[in-house]
């Protein structure tokens, strides 16, 4: 790309939302933008949306226009499915009227609440996939009770499935009363009804179970069955989490 080529970068911050021009200008001239790993501080670089890696803070900045990151609290009874020959409630009716090609990244199985993440960015959502970035998943399981004291050491220690050991990354009691105990599971597994196996196999299969987390996007107070867009921060920490 020649000097005339692409786009400021300031327009192309500005563009993103991160800032306005001027702002963008002095983000800049303070040395906390990067272009493909380089600190940037004059005002006349222009990049390429569509190659260009921008980090802002050193926190990455999606500048493509064309790129779409959303959060489903997904519904009971639904399948983790873009359609489904049976009929059946899927992820996809969602979606069905939006123009992009999105997919799920990763699943929860139909009995699962909670946040699941749609996009059309194939390579963040491979990271989020594979076990090698340890991406923490947080999930509340409502199961039998009372919780012994022991029961979080020896997730946390491991437990020996059928289809090899698994250790959970954290564990607490939310709350615990007439029988009852709502318990917060945080890991990086992504093994099919992994949690709902470990519980199980401690002693505590789960009643009900709901996805809060996937690293540093929360479900909150999202409505079950609405679908919204991630907002910057967000989807910065998505790209912070599988470094890139």
């Amino acid at each position: 790309m020649t000097s005339d080529d692409g786009i400021r970068l300031q327009k192309v911050l500005a563009q993103a939302g991160v800032a306005s021009r001027r702002a963008a200008e002095e983000l800049i001239a303070a040395g906390r933008v990067s272009v493909d790993g380089k600190v940037v501080n004059e005002f006349g670089r222009r990049v390429d949306p569509d190659t260009a890696v921008i980090h802002v803070d050193g926190v990455r900045v999606v500048v493509r226009n064309d790129l779409v990151y959303l959060a489903l609290n997904k519904p009971r009874g639904v399948h983790s499915t873009m359609s489904d020959d049976r009929g059946r409630p899927c992820v996809g009716d969602y979606v069905r009227d939006r123009t992009e090609r999105l997919f799920h990244v990763g699943r929860l199985d139909a009995d699962t609440e909670g946040l699941l993440l749609l996009t059309n960015d194939g390579d963040l959502a491979h990271r989020l996939m594979h076990p090698s970035f340890v991406v923490l998943k947080t999930y509340l399981a409502e199961v039998n009770g009372p919780i012994p004291r022991t029961i979080g050491r020896q997730l946390r220690d491991g437990i020996e499935l059928e289809d090899g050991p698994v250790a959970v990354d954290a564990f607490r009691v939310v709350d615990s009363s007439g029988g009852r105990a709502l318990v917060e599971v945080v890991l990086h597994e992504g093994r099919n009804h992994i949690v709902r196996r470990l519980l199980a196999e401690v002693g505590h299969p789960v009643r009900n179970l709901v996805r809060t987390q996937i690293a540093d996007v929360r479900l909150g107070g999202q409505r079950s069955g609405s679908l919204r867009a991630l907002n910057r921060p967000e989807i910065g920490s998505l790209f912070a989490a599988v470094d890139l």
